[in-house]
């Protein structure tokens, strides 16, 4: 048998396949298009024993600023927790150029409490050495409740609120002291351009400068700069970190440091 089609429903079903095909051709660059719009912002994750914390950039280049500081202090981890907590209840490990009255900053210090001028109240290396200066006179400060240490140093209306953030400051610590290996990653869209090599010596000049020395002596002080250097990676362009035989690359496909490279225990490698 056979099935005779009008001129008319050969036309329509034309029609059809003409409309399909430019619907699917108009989503495909459509999507195209908005694919820039679902690619994730730059994130950086601490990764412990302890547990796992989600940072934002500035929020983990802070934290490795202040571990960078009570190292070149040669502080105990515990006046890291106490600092870690303090900067999590005042800023949220932000540098805040606002707050109550006049304070500024990570630890929200003020000028007219003797602090300093506000200009270096906003420094994050300063700031961080004046919590720490203040915080070692304080008697028996390793021993105490977090909060009753902190709130010796930040004399807060609320000096209660820093001990809720204790156990997210010991994740802090374990990552960025370099005590617990490959603990930090980040992420951050890359550029078009490769890295001009400038900008790993620029990276280590502003390291020093929290740090003190570079060298490393210890494989927890490798850990330490090889944490530092990746939380920095967007702000000096750096697509790859390796250390103690393992590397982090910025590549959205991977969760975390890959074994591997030609890196060793006597230098963090930054391209």
């Amino acid at each position: 048998m056979r099935l005779r089609f009008s001129r008319g429903v050969i036309t329509i079903a034309i029609i059809v396949v003409v409309l399909a095909v430019g619907i699917s051709v108009g989503l495909y660059h459509l999507l195209k298009k908005a694919a820039p719009l679902v690619v994730p912002e730059a994130h950086c994750t601490a990764r412990t024993p302890d547990g796992e914390l989600y940072l934002a950039p500035e929020q983990a280049q802070i934290s490795a600023t202040i571990a960078a500081v009570a190292a070149r202090r040669r502080l105990p981890e515990r006046a890291v927790v106490i600092a870690y907590a303090t900067a999590l209840q005042e800023s949220k490990l932000y540098n805040l150029d606002h707050g109550d009255r006049d304070s500024v900053g990570v630890f929200q210090q003020r000028e007219s409490q003797g602090w300093g001028t506000e200009k270096q109240i906003m420094d994050p290396v300063y700031a961080t050495n004046k919590f720490f200066a203040a915080l070692v006179k304080v008697k028996n400060y390793r021993k105490l409740p977090l909060a009753e240490a902190a709130q010796a140093v930040q004399r807060s209306a609320g000096g209660y609120a820093y001990a809720p953030h204790e156990s997210d400051a010991k994740i802090l610590a374990g990552a960025f002291t370099g005590r617990v290996p490959q603990a930090v990653h980040c992420w951050y869209p890359p550029g078009k351009s490769p890295v001009p090599q400038a900008k790993a010596t620029e990276a280590r000049k502003h390291l020093a400068r929290a740090l003190g020395s570079t060298a490393i002596t210890t494989k927890k002080r490798g850990w330490l700069v090889a944490a530092w250097s990746v939380a920095h990676a967007e702000k000096y362009a750096l697509s790859r970190v390796g250390y103690g035989g393992a590397t982090w690359s910025n590549d959205m496909r991977l969760t975390g440091w890959q074994a591997g490279g030609k890196s060793g225990n006597r230098q963090v490698e930054l391209s």
